[in-house]
């Protein structure tokens, strides 16, 4: 928490994207037989998950284990995660009549949520938990394609085709999105992140148009609270400088732009999360600190920094490589 509002700390803190799931076996045994959206709506399956890799690796925060679909599923919309597919829409959003599946979301709609983060809030104690959601253009993306989309052109046809459309769509998804952070961190998260995971596929002007201004609409929505807002997206080193405007307190880092780079593009006044190759883990450990210790130097001087891979841990990583490298980073960049 500290680094995240850029003040002092002991050592550089560490947490993984993706770290409750399927590298660790723990994991795999609780999953065993159950639906990935079944398993985000128990409330004991969810704080388990979600305590594991801090138990294991001895990370610095937790991060809420669900699916940026929950909200969407939650408020009706007919969607499954199929295994090795990722979520699949039954009726995509080509139209405005199929706006009509959006309705804003309640407390009410999301009681396992609250439970969850109850639960977890009172079992880790001083350890934060970060909440999470996916940001407005990931899920229209989503809602549009029918499921996950490499070129995202039924997406981009709207965008650019059906602008009045596209806003509506996004506006939609950026009030569901603020409901969904809102609980989480009325029931007690530290911390929230905004993934947006496919704003990679944009161009910058067409970012800052299309896509910025919902965005920066569910930072406001939770500004209040006074938590750390962290933004995150994968490909978005040309985004940067624009994603930097949208309201958040840190800004996540892909492994393609070194972090001091990251900062220049981003300007002063955030802190940054990152941003180590997910594959780095795959090598001897040697390697695997030498590339640690870049990322901690190119760090070294920025405003506050929270050490992270540049995406999420990939299923077939060794559980003991994240042990290690967090011990790594915790022991190299004590003050």
């Amino acid at each position: 928490m500290r680094a995240c509002r850029r003040e002092p700390v002991p050592h550089t803190p560490v947490w993984f994207m993706r770290q409750a799931g399927r590298s660790l076996p723990e994991y795999r045994r609780l999953r065993e037989g159950i639906a990935m959206l079944d398993s985000c709506r128990r409330p004991d399956l969810v704080t388990e998950i979600t305590l594991q890799p801090v138990r294991r690796h001895g990370v610095d925060a937790a991060i809420f284990f669900s699916d940026i679909v929950v909200p969407l599923k939650a408020i009706g919309v007919d969607l499954d995660i199929k295994p090795g597919v990722g979520p699949v829409v039954a009726q995509p959003i080509r139209s405005r009549a199929d706006l009509a599946q959006l309705r804003p979301l309640e407390p009410d709609d999301v009681p396992y949520v609250t439970e969850a983060v109850g639960r977890l809030t009172e079992e880790l104690g001083a350890t934060p938990l970060i909440g999470f959601a996916g940001a407005p253009f990931t899920l229209a993306s989503y809602l549009v394609e029918g499921g996950p989309s490499r070129n995202h052109e039924h997406t981009k046809a709207m965008m650019y085709g059906a602008p009045e459309l596209w806003a509506e769509l996004v506006g939609r998804l950026a009030g569901i999105t603020a409901a969904f952070l809102r609980v989480q961190i009325e029931a007690g998260a530290s911390a929230v992140q905004l993934f947006d995971s496919w704003a990679g596929a944009l161009a910058p002007a067409d970012y800052r148009r299309a896509v910025l201004p919902a965005s920066a609409e569910v930072f406001a929505a939770v500004a209040e609270y006074g938590v750390p807002r962290i933004h995150f997206g994968v490909g978005t080193g040309e985004l940067l400088t624009a994603m930097g405007e949208a309201g958040a307190d840190v800004v996540g880092v892909d492994w393609r732009v070194p972090m001091d780079e990251a900062a220049r593009r981003l300007g002063p006044g955030k802190a940054l999360q990152g941003n180590l190759d997910p594959a780095v883990l795959f090598a001897p450990g040697e390697a695997m600190e030498a590339k640690a210790g870049e990322v901690l130097e190119a760090a070294a001087g920025l405003e506050g920094h929270v050490f992270n891979l540049g995406h999420g841990v990939l299923p077939t990583t060794d559980p003991d490589a994240l042990t290690r490298l967090v011990e790594y980073v915790h022991e190299s960049s004590a003050r």
